[in-house]
Formats: C-alpha cells, sequence, structure tokens
C-alpha cells in the first residue's frame, strides 16, 4: 500500500501528467492577463494551508489544483513580461521540460559513474562558457551551484586556498595574520556572508569607492591595497562586477585585472547577470578584460531564462577545485578509478545535487545561441526605449549602462518608495526601489524575453498616475503612507 500511495497507478499517474501539462500551458497562455503581484495577507495563506491534513490524504488532481491556485493567487509572478524585477526568469519551454524530466529520472549528481552523461553535459557547457568569456578551453575547469551566491563563495573559498595553501586543512590558523579582499561599493552581498561563514569574518571585505558611473575606482582600490599592505594586512583578492545588481553597470574590467596581475592577488569577475551580453556582438566590448579573470560567477537563470536555479562558477586553474574542495571518503562509489572523468563532489560545496545543467543544455540546444543573441539584443533595445520615454515624461534617470536596467527618479520630489508601493499593490507590474549615492530611486529592469514595447508603455502610463498621485497627496499624508 505504501509503495502505490507513492508511484501511484498507471491509470492515475496517465490523469496526473495530463493535469499536470494543462496547468502549465494554462498558467504558460494566460500569465499576461494576470496580475503581477499578490495580496500580502499572511493569516489567509496560513488558513488556507490549515485545511491540509496529513493524516487525511489528498487526491492526487485535487492535491495538483490546490497547489496551482494558491501559486497563481499568492506569488509574485516572474514569467509575467510587466516584471521589472530582480533579474528573476520568465523560465524557457525547454527548461521547464528539462526540470520535469531531470525530476522524473532524477540522476545523482555527486559521483561521475552513477550519471555519466549528466556530469559531461555539465562540463560540455563549462567548456562552452569558458570559451564565451575568452578561456582557453583545455584550461577550463568549474562547477555548476545554487545560484550566484554559491558561485561567489566558491570564488572566495579558491582564492583563499590559492594564497594560503594550508588554508583547507588548517582553516584561518594558516594565515599569519588578517586576510583582505575587495570589492566595490556597489558589488553584491553574497560576498559578505561568503566571509562570514568562511570564518574571515566580514571585516576581511574592503568595499571600494565607486566613479560617477558607479563603477570601482582603479586607484582607490590600488590606496586600498597599499594601506593594507603596509597595516600587515594580507590582501588576496579583487572582486569586479560585470552588471550590478543596483544598477547594471560594469566595472572597468582590464583595469582591475592589470592591477590585481601586478599585486599577484586572484581576480574574480561576478558576472551573474551581466556575463550574457559575451552572446552580443556590440555588448561584447563592455566585458573586455573578463578573460583575465582567475574565476567567474555566471548565472544561467538570469539572462539565460532557465528555471531557477543554475549558478556557474568557472576558473582557468584546472588543479584549484580539487585543491579546495576534494576529500577522503570509503563509501563513495570507485567505479571510474583510472578514467579520465572529475567526481563532482570533489569539486563542488556540494554533495547530492540535481541535475541542474539540463535545463540550461536543452534551452541552448533548442534556441541556439543566435536565438540567446536575439532575445538579449531585443531587450536591451527595451531598455533604450523605456529610457526614452521616461525622460519625454520628465523623470530623471540615474544610472548610466547600457544594459536594461533603469534608475530613475521624479524631479519634483514626489517619493520614490510611495510610487513603487502604489505600483505593485495595483498588480499592474512590479518594480523596485534602491539607492544611488544615497538617495532613495526608482529601479526597472527588463528581465523577460515575453516583454513587448506594448508593456513598457503600461509601465510608463503607471508610473506618470502614481506620480501624479502622489505628488497631489499633501506631505503629511505622504509620510503616513510611507512609514506604513
Amino acid at each position: 500500500m505504501p509503495a502505490e500511495n507513492l508511484l501511484l497507478d498507471p491509470e492515475m499517474r496517465s490523469k496526473l501528467w495530463t493535469r499536470v501539462i494543462e496547468t502549465i500551458e494554462n498558467y504558460t497562455s494566460n500569465i499576461a492577463s494576470q496580475r503581477v503581484t499578490p495580496e500580502l495577507e499572511p493569516r489567509k495563506i496560513r488558513s488556507l494551508l490549515a485545511a491540509c491534513d496529513f493524516e487525511r490524504p489528498m487526491d492526487p488532481l485535487e492535491a495538483v489544483d490546490f497547489i496551482a491556485r494558491g501559486l497563481q493567487q499568492y506569488q509574485t509572478h516572474a514569467p509575467h513580461p510587466r516584471y521589472y524585477g530582480l533579474f528573476n526568469p520568465a523560465p524557457s519551454t525547454m527548461g521547464i521540460a528539462a526540470d520535469a524530466l531531470v525530476a522524473a529520472f532524477n540522476p545523482q549528481m555527486a559521483a561521475w559513474s552513477h550519471s555519466p552523461l549528466a556530469v559531461e553535459i555539465e562540463q560540455h557547457l563549462i567548456r562552452c562558457f569558458g570559451a564565451w568569456f575568452g578561456y582557453d578551453t583545455k584550461q577550463t575547469d568549474g562547477t555548476f551551484a545554487s545560484g550566484g551566491a554559491e558561485a561567489n563563495h566558491t570564488a572566495l573559498l579558491t582564492a583563499l586556498t590559492d594564497a594560503f595553501p594550508d588554508y583547507p586543512v588548517r582553516g584561518v590558523r594558516a594565515l599569519e595574520g588578517q586576510p583582505v579582499f575587495y570589492a566595490s561599493s556597489e558589488s553584491h552581498h553574497s560576498f559578505l556572508k561568503a566571509a562570514r561563514v568562511s570564518g574571515i569574518g566580514i571585516d576581511a571585505v574592503r568595499r571600494i569607492e565607486v566613479d560617477d558611473k558607479l563603477r570601482m575606482n582603479p586607484q582607490a582600490l590600488e590606496a586600498a591595497i597599499a594601506r593594507d599592505r603596509a597595516a600587515g594586512m594580507l590582501p588576496f583578492l579583487v572582486v569586479a562586477t560585470a552588471g550590478t545588481t543596483n544598477a547594471g553597470v560594469v566595472d572597468p574590467l582590464a583595469d582591475l585585472a592589470r592591477i590585481a596581475a601586478r599585486e599577484r592577488l586572484w581576480y574574480h569577475v561576478d558576472a551573474a547577470w551581466g556575463g550574457a551580453a559575451v552572446l552580443v556582438p556590440e555588448l561584447r566590448p563592455l566585458l573586455d578584460g573578463i578573460a583575465s579573470a582567475d574565476s567567474i560567477t555566471f548565472d544561467a537563470h538570469k539572462w539565460l531564462n532557465v528555471p531557477m536555479g543554475a549558478g556557474v562558477y568557472l576558473t582557468r586553474h584546472l588543479e584549484i577545485l580539487h585543491r579546495t574542495f576534494r576529500t577522503q571518503t570509503a563509501y563513495m562509489p570507485r567505479e571510474a578509478l583510472g578514467l579520465d572523468v572529475i567526481d563532482p563532489h570533489l569539486h563542488s560545496l556540494q554533495w547530492s545535487r540535481r541535475f541542474t545543467g539540463l535545463k540550461v543544455f536543452l534551452s541552448l540546444l533548442v534556441a541556439g545561441r543566435a536565438g540567446y543573441e536575439h532575445a538579449i539584443r531585443r531587450q536591451t533595445a527595451l531598455g533604450h526605449l523605456l529610457r526614452d520615454q521616461l525622460r519625454k515624461s520628465g523623470w530623471s534617470i540615474d544610472n548610466d549602462t547600457p544594459l536594461p536596467v533603469i534608475c530613475f527618479s521624479d524631479p519634483g520630489g514626489a517619493d520614490a518608495q510611495a510610487i513603487v508601493m502604489r505600483i505593485v499593490s495595483s498588480g499592474e507590474a512590479w518594480i523596485s526601489s534602491t539607492q544611488i549615492r544615497g538617495r532613495t530611486v526608482l529601479r526597472a529592469c527588463i528581465t523577460n524575453y515575453r516583454t513587448e514595447p506594448g508593456d513598457i508603455q503600461a509601465l510608463l502610463h503607471s508610473l506618470n498616475e502614481a506620480r501624479s498621485q502622489e505628488r497631489s497627496q499633501p506631505a503629511a499624508t505622504r509620510e503616513k503612507a510611507v512609514s506604513s
């Protein structure tokens, strides 16, 4: 009986697969006509879940319908063409199909011998990505990760291992002083977490000032390294960003590469989102210098639009992952001993994990590089369209990047966060606010290959309406609305 409840009989499985497919197709076909944002009602959601009693099993079809209704109602819909958000993807159809196949076949990715095709597909992708960024494919290594945060954490650990060879065994006790590394004040906060959990502490992070275009200032970096060396600190890593989360800015990669090389520091480029610009010839010069990086973070679940999450860590040092993560075990499979292969558990923070690379592989296999080039070029053009329309409507643009991240504000003083709340609560779109040079501004990013010029016009209309309403409110009312 328990096995039957877990497997279900063939007739029920057939009905279940049909219902799942119908649910996915209905969502994909109709999402553009739905609200982008949910009601934020914790009590309603908890009340809904309170009716789920694990002592009384539910019919499989009812269970699918239950979760589909719930996700439809209580989710910010990143696949919606009016989601102008934080690099969350509208998933490719082949990516969805791949994740379903992975769930069914359930390959174990810790040992090569258990899933040789899956491991080789991921290694093939890593070599392809390395080539895109200018690496020699014969000198490219890497690993798939849960996302950019894990890939950045991996970069920190490999940099520590390269600078302090005893670190993997003795930890921070192997260090003769305080290690420090450098990232811009606009860099991703995952490096703070990585510093904390790696044992070197967030005091090891030097946040380097940026120039008037929000790029890391090379002169400020050089000065910080000199100060730290004079104080007896141990510099070991420079982190550049290719497409900052806040403003879509690319640091001066070539200049920072030269500084890192001269100072003999590991050079890492966090290209989690902006790295996909390498696929578009006219955008590729933004990443000049990235081939000099010792390691690169790239997220396929951002601008390659595969389902969450598919981070990638790349390196041009073939032995560094093995030196950082190798372990000795008595229980792992040994069928592949003597073969020229890599066991992923010796190359990664993770041990058991799902076959992350298939959704990337199948999406690229069907769309091709040219398909992604077209989609990224189109989204970039929509970013230019939004900037132009905002300027014509009297908004100020607060960042400078050719990539489709637009930070903007109202010169007339309408409160940015209040405008965000008006639009998000209406369900018409999802945008956000952020801080640029100490000021709160609005932020919109075109991340969806289904976004059309009409969606840009709809967002502009919503913004202008919200600004007008906000300007017409008495100051005291505005302050109360924002604080609540």
